[in-house]
């Protein structure tokens, strides 16, 4: 099946041109020019990747590619020509699986959406390891023994365990898990940390999938990774 790569871009030209170079690779392209659609076009047609431009009129990309990140986990690679490092630091904060700068090639580009794709398609499946998750049902099993994990902590299971050996301070977890936008202390993770921790301990006492980083935040490892 053709992959679809949803070009959010005001420019016309540029815009054009990364169609036409994605199309030659066999992609087929969906162009979004005002960042206010781009949320209910996602939803609506599914895109297999989003390149994501950040300064975009009706919507800021950042904004844009926080709420994506509320319901999908689908690859966002997004593009700018602000180079100030806290603009690509928070980027990539916010759930962009690359960052490409401008001026770029097509070419570049279109070797980053393969490359981030093909990693998208190498992420853990839902059973490895031992370890069963089921989104729709927010149910978490080691080996066939329920965790009986609350939301949150499932929510926080789930993303560790999509992002394998990646570092997530308490502020990175704390905006993935509450997407309300609720004030709650850094603390607060570190409790729901420590309860999932436990809960899998009495199912499976010799696995540490969920690590501590001192003064960074905290990651999950497969097991035996």
């Amino acid at each position: 099946m053709t992959q679809t790569i949803m070009i959010v871009e005001d420019e016309e030209k540029l815009a054009s041109l990364l169609g036409d170079y994605l199309k030659q690779s066999g992609f087929d392209t969906v162009w979004i020019a005002n960042g206010t659609e781009v949320v209910p076009r996602v939803r609506e047609r599914q895109p297999d990747l989003v390149l994501l431009d950040l300064m975009l009129p009706g919507r800021d990309g950042l904004d844009i590619c926080k709420e994506i990140r509320t319901f999908s986990q689908l690859p966002i690679i997004m593009i700018t020509a602000r180079v100030e490092e806290i603009d690509r630091l928070l980027g990539l904060e916010l759930g962009a699986d690359d960052y490409i700068c401008k001026p770029f090639s097509p070419r570049e580009v279109v070797a980053r959406v393969k490359t981030v794709l093909r990693r998208s398609v190498e992420q853990p499946t839902p059973s490895a390891g031992g370890l069963t998750l089921d989104p729709d049902r927010y149910s978490a099993q080691w080996q066939g023994h329920d965790l009986d994990l609350t939301v949150v902590e499932f929510k926080l299971l789930h993303f560790l365990y999509l992002n394998p050996g990646r570092i997530y301070s308490r502020t990175q977890l704390m905006d993935r898990i509450y997407s309300d936008q609720r004030i709650v202390s850094d603390r607060t993770i570190d409790s729901h940390i420590k309860k999932l921790r436990k809960k899998i301990s009495a199912v499976a006492p010799d696995q540490e999938l969920i690590h501590s980083i001192y003064g960074a935040g905290y990651k999950y490892e497969p097991p035996g990774g």
